[in-house]
């Protein structure tokens, strides 16, 4: 890193400030940006900080709420990194930094940091896009004001190389003119958490439309797929947020190793004509990201894409597959591959025409749901989906069982329509199909001996089959063909 006293002129100083992405706070202490005033560090761990100095030298940081100090001496090329123990939640604190001249980072509090990623459904501001509002949003926005959910947005960088630093932003407190140009989906899941926990929340988001998952990984986690072109360091071809490592380098490795609680993660419409190698890809950028945070299988939980009419989109190819039921479907396999993992079903969210459904409050909310249960460990409620479990044949009649349904199914007094039931012929039809004590059972005059079963298995479609606490059956088949 290069310190400020290299600089004769302020101009110059300002402007590789600004396209550096780093803090520089003194002479020789130099941060990332998400390392400054107003921050939110993890509750009760140990959080990491890192940062420049001069080559070589001794590096002190002392926390306010404990007034304990960390040594830690800079590497060859001046980087540090240190580990602080944070107390519960609450604040506000101080840290002090110095290596002989003493830096202090005001506003500090301590609490649930969450990190959400993804592509334009997690970007989509909680003003909405050009013509696409978000439901509800102008309220919402009109009553954010929260000095204890702050926020992070990572600028977008598409890079060809690793980056040590993000492009520069700011923590800022909840308010309407800071809300209104952030994550909606987030915000969402914030707010519920900050409501019920009642501590200090803090969401960095971190996302790209129209990005594939692909793009925010590294070229090591990628050697698993040679079908994937990665550019070379020398390769003077543009790149764009389409293309493979481009994310990782620019917006995901620079922020790499802050101390988080979990991972909230919404993408999947970019992947969705490779339903197959989406199988495996998502679960192994799971895998990289949580082996290079070091933060062992921390909570990941995911939106499940929302059925829409993808046919509508030009393409050089179609095949059978570019139905979306097929990438939900992969990632619907995908809970059961990545540990401590959820999925977050949107069969009731979709919009024909619409790629970027207007209610994200729904979605906040159901990540936040998963975020009691299965992360604070509250009690009492439903929070995940019915998820098919097993399929029994009996002449005819195929049953379908289902976890996570322990009070049962519903279709709000409906009659169910798109379950589809097949035979070893493989071709589908239309089945008879009626809930059973918490199963389904269904069956069709044109199958006499079922072998496969598939609900909702259309690239869009209206789900219609509930707990009876609302949750959404995912779309599912049980063949594999």
């Amino acid at each position: 890193m290069i310190a400020i006293r290299f600089f004769a002129r302020p101009v110059v100083l300002v402007t590789l400030l600004f396209l550096s992405g780093v803090n520089f706070v003194s002479a020789s202490i130099n941060l990332p940006s998400f390392f400054s005033d107003n921050m939110v560090l993890q509750q009760q761990t140990d959080a990491a900080i890192w940062g420049w100095a001069n080559a070589n030298s001794s590096v002190q940081l002392t926390s306010s709420w404990n007034k304990k100090k960390y040594t830690i001496k800079a590497d060859a090329s001046g980087k540090w990194k240190v580990k602080i123990s944070t107390p519960v939640a609450g604040g506000p604190y101080e840290i002090t930094i110095s290596d002989g001249q003493a830096i202090t980072l005001h506003n500090i509090l301590i609490g649930e940091v969450w990190f959400c990623s993804g592509q334009s459904n997690m970007e989509m501001p909680m003003k909405g896009f050009r013509d696409q509002p978000i439901k509800g949003s102008n309220e919402a926005i009109f009553n954010s004001t929260n000095d204890w959910i702050r926020i992070y947005n990572v600028p977008r960088a598409v890079e060809r190389l690793l980056k040590d630093t993000t492009k520069t932003s700011w923590w800022k407190s909840a308010s309407p003119e800071n809300i209104s140009n952030f994550s909606a989906t987030a915000y969402y899941f914030g707010k519920l958490l900050q409501q019920q926990l009642k501590v200090p929340i803090a969401l960095i988001n971190d996302s790209y439309g129209g990005s594939p998952a692909e793009a925010f990984m590294s070229i090591d986690a990628l050697k698993a797929f040679p079908e994937i072109k990665i550019h070379s360091a020398t390769d003077t071809s543009r790149l764009n947020n389409r293309s493979a490592t481009g994310l990782y380098n620019g917006m995901i490795h620079p922020i790499v190793g802050y101390t988080i609680k979990g991972c909230l993660w919404y993408q999947g419409e970019a992947n969705q004509d490779r339903p197959d190698q989406y199988e495996k890809l998502f679960p192994a950028m799971v895998a990289q990201w949580r082996s290079e945070w070091g933060q062992g299988d921390f909570p990941f939980y995911f939106a499940q894409i929302a059925p829409y009419n993808y046919y509508q989109l030009p393409v050089t190819a179609r095949t059978d597959k570019m139905n979306s039921a097929y990438l939900r479907d992969a990632q619907r396999k995908a809970v059961n591959k990545i540990p401590n993992s959820g999925i977050v079903v949107l069969m009731d969210n979709g919009e024909e025409f619409g790629i970027h459904p207007p209610d994200k409050e729904t979605v906040g909310k159901r990540f936040a749901y998963l975020a009691f249960g299965n992360t604070y460990g509250i009690k009492g409620f439903a929070y995940q989906s019915p998820a098919y479990d097993s399929l029994l044949i009996n002449g005819n009649v195929a049953t379908i069982r289902f976890k996570n349904a322990p009070n049962g199914l519903t279709t709000y007094a409906k009659p169910l329509t798109q379950f589809e039931i097949a035979g070893a012929d493989k071709r589908f039809y239309p089945a008879t199909a009626f809930i059973r004590n918490g199963t389904v059972q269904l069956s069709s005059p044109l199958v006499g001996t079922p072998v496969a079963v598939r609900y909702a298995f259309k690239d869009f479609i209206v789900g219609e089959l509930f707990s009876t606490e609302g949750f959404p059956v995912s779309s599912f088949r049980t063949d594999d063909w």
